[in-house]
């Protein structure tokens, strides 16, 4: 008896490994097992930045709060702490964004957190 070697499956399963390689250069987007290696890294690493985005993006907001901050005379952690106590519930993307785009609306947060400190 012949051995089946359910070669359509085969040949479907490399296509799609073949297929997510597109743009790699070189042998990585053409021969099946360097691809296959790529590929495997390639989504472990997409895993890893997708939450690497997310702490770099928190940590651009607390730079940007902290010059503002800075500016009016407070620092960062005296800020976050005196919105804590006025029970402001701004997170630091909402406070980053305001920082930037409306100066005086941020001195009147300041504010704020300053009387939650007194």
């Amino acid at each position: 008896m012949s051995r089946a070697t359910n070669a359509p499956a085969s040949r479907q399963r490399r296509k799609r490994k073949l297929e997510q390689a597109k743009g790699f250069r070189g042998a990585r987007s053409k021969l099946f097992r360097q691809a296959t290696e790529a590929v495997d890294r390639a989504m472990k690493l997409s895993t890893e930045h997708r939450k690497d985005k997310k702490r770099e993006y928190r940590s651009l907001w607390i730079v940007r709060v902290s010059a503002a901050a800075k500016q009016n005379g407070i620092s960062y952690s005296r800020l976050i702490e005196g919105l804590t106590k006025a029970k402001v519930a701004l997170n630091r993307k909402m406070l980053s964004e305001i920082a930037v785009h409306d100066p005086k609306g941020f001195t009147a947060i300041v504010a704020q957190a300053k009387a939650g400190l007194a």
